[in-house]
C-alpha cells in the first residue's frame, strides 16, 4: 500500500533523491536534493582502503559528461572551506575534466581579498558535476566509475586489506 502522502509525488530526474523536510506547521515536506559528483567531495575523497595502497590521493578524474548549474556566491563558505581544501588536487581534477581555466599554479596569498578568485573557485567547488567519467587510484589504477553524477566506489572484498 503506498503511503497517502506519497501518492502524488511528481517523478524527479535519477540524479535528484528525496529528502524529507520538517518543522512546518503545515507538517512534512519532501524536496529533491541534488547528489551529483562535484569536485568538493572529489577533493576529500581517497582510494586509502584498497589492498596496498598507501595514500591513495588524489584520485585522478576524467569526465565525458559534465554540467554547470548556477549557484549563488557564498563569501563566507568559500573562506571557510579553501583551507580545508587541497588546491594541487582541486587544479589536477580540474585539468583531468578541462575546467581549469586562468587557475593559478598556487592559491596566491591574498586569497581572502581575491573575489573573482573566490568566485571561480566557488563555481568549481560547488557548480561544475560530473555526470559520466571516472576517477582512478594513482597507485593501483583501480578505476571507480561515475554514472548519472553518482560515483560507484564499492569494491570486492579481495581488493581490500
Amino acid at each position: 500500500m503506498v503511503e497517502p502522502y506519497l501518492k502524488n509525488l511528481p517523478l524527479i530526474p535519477a540524479h535528484l533523491h528525496l529528502s524529507l523536510v520538517s518543522g512546518s506547521p503545515a507538517g512534512l515536506f519532501i524536496r529533491p536534493v541534488d547528489v551529483r559528483m562535484k569536485l568538493m567531495t572529489h577533493n576529500f575523497l581517497c582510494s586509502k582502503f584498497l589492498k596496498g595502497v598507501e595514500r591513495g590521493y588524489p584520485l585522478l578524474i576524467t569526465a565525458s559528461k559534465i554540467e554547470q548549474q548556477e549557484t549563488a556566491f557564498n563569501e563566507v563558505f568559500m573562506k571557510r572551506m579553501i583551507p580545508k581544501i587541497n588546491y594541487p588536487a582541486l587544479l589536477q581534477a580540474a585539468q583531468g575534466i578541462g575546467q581549469a581555466n586562468d587557475l593559478p599554479l598556487e592559491i596566491p596569498s591574498n586569497w581572502e581579498q581575491d573575489e573573482p578568485l573566490l568566485k571561480k573557485l566557488h563555481h568549481l567547488l560547488v557548480g561544475v558535476e560530473i555526470v559520466e567519467g571516472e576517477m582512478k587510484c594513482p597507485e593501483t589504477g583501480r578505476v571507480f566509475p561515475i554514472h548519472e553524477g553518482i560515483p560507484n566506489m564499492l569494491v570486492n572484498a579481495d581488493e581490500v586489506d
